[in-house]
């Protein structure tokens, strides 16, 4: 990661009381507009259910235009991904990473879900960004989004949340978003 990207990123203690875990920048400089971390999960649209994956989950993220990604690494929303998960595929090709599940990341950004909410005492170093997977994007780099739908209707596209930094962050810097930033 560090000679890829030119940073590493990993959860750790939070440096906010009463937090749990967070990010940290652990080696390297994140630039000002680097892509930082994923938001891992699965994804449902604004009509599917989710009602029992919901309870007492701090996982759950909200797109603007009310798609949900879960992305609780434990219980029920584990089971659910590992199944969507493992149902699909094309020919070889796996169509996600359900390496976050596990201690042993394929893909190490998948950590977007352990970033805390900034404070008074700590700002927003990072913000997250939705998009979709885009018409024509190589079957074959599937295998590295930590998102898979909860539906498998493949005419609809993938979407997936990444954090931006705002600014350049050193080693030692934790990640915080704004939970309540909306970006135009």
């Amino acid at each position: 990661m560090l000679h890829t990207l030119g940073f590493c990123i990993e959860k750790r203690p939070s440096s906010l009381p009463s937090a749990g875990t967070g990010v940290c920048v652990t080696r390297g400089h994140v630039p000002k507009g680097a892509l930082v971390a994923m938001y891992p999960g699965t994804v449902y649209q604004a009509d599917e259910p989710i009602l029992i994956q919901s309870i007492r989950n701090s996982f759950v993220f909200r797109c603007i235009d009310g798609i949900l990604i879960d992305g609780n690494d434990k219980g029920i929303s584990k089971l659910v991904f590992r199944s969507c998960s493992g149902r699909d595929r094309l020919g070889p090709f796996m169509l996600s990473d359900s390496s976050w599940l596990t201690p042993h990341l394929m893909n190490p950004l998948a950590v977007g879900q352990y970033v805390n909410n900034c404070s008074n005492e700590k700002a927003a170093n990072v913000c997250y960004q939705e998009f979709d997977v885009p018409d024509g994007f190589p079957i074959e780099l599937y295998q590295y989004f930590p998102n898979v739908n909860y539906r498998p209707d493949i005419l609809r596209p993938l979407r997936c949340v990444v954090l931006v930094s705002l600014r350049a962050i050193q080693p030692g810097e934790e990640l915080f978003s704004n939970y309540y930033t909306i970006v135009h």
